[in-house]
């Protein structure tokens, strides 16, 4: 399994999911532009102690990225109606894609995809301009739950 962020713009977010990764020994792939520098102290300070312990894999452009990941199931998350993410089943080689924090994944990128996850969430903002919710959860949050449930389907199927 792998994690990767297409063109993320918070360096704190990206140093908290380079963290789950290191906890999880799952690879991290950045794919530029991206909003900050890797040497920015915010990204260091997010990712603590932990940066020897995680891969960190650069690519220049999504083309470049997906040229070299021919091999593995590319599994999109975004709010816009994909597969509830307790719905779907991981496999060992899947790569999981998270878009930018302001804008998420643009469908040119998730049509490219294997497959669309979509995070449940009980209290969803509704087209209805009078009810309010929560409009997406935090891009570290998404990806630590989306890690978790993985290694969880992958590592300790049936409860073992």
């Amino acid at each position: 399994m792998e994690v990767a962020l297409f063109e993320p713009r918070i360096p704190q977010n990206t140093g908290n999911i380079a963290r789950s990764c290191a906890a999880f020994n799952v690879p991290l792939n950045l794919i530029e532009p991206l909003g900050f520098k890797l040497e920015d102290k915010y990204l260091k300070r997010a990712g603590l102690d932990y940066w020897p312990l995680v891969t960190v894999n650069k690519y220049g452009n999504f083309n470049n990225f997906l040229a070299s990941k021919k091999t593995k199931r590319i599994i999109s998350f975004s709010k816009k109606n994909g597969i509830y993410l307790k719905d779907f089943r991981f496999q060992k080689n899947d790569l999981l894609l998270f878009g930018r924090e302001d804008s998420g994944l643009p469908d040119s990128i998730i049509e490219k995809s294997n497959f669309l996850i979509s995070i449940f969430m009980p209290n969803l903002q509704t087209e209805n301009i009078d009810q309010k919710g929560v409009r997406s959860l935090n891009l570290s949050v998404a990806c630590g739950i989306a890690i978790y449930e993985a290694h969880k389907q992958i590592y300790f199927q049936n409860g073992n």
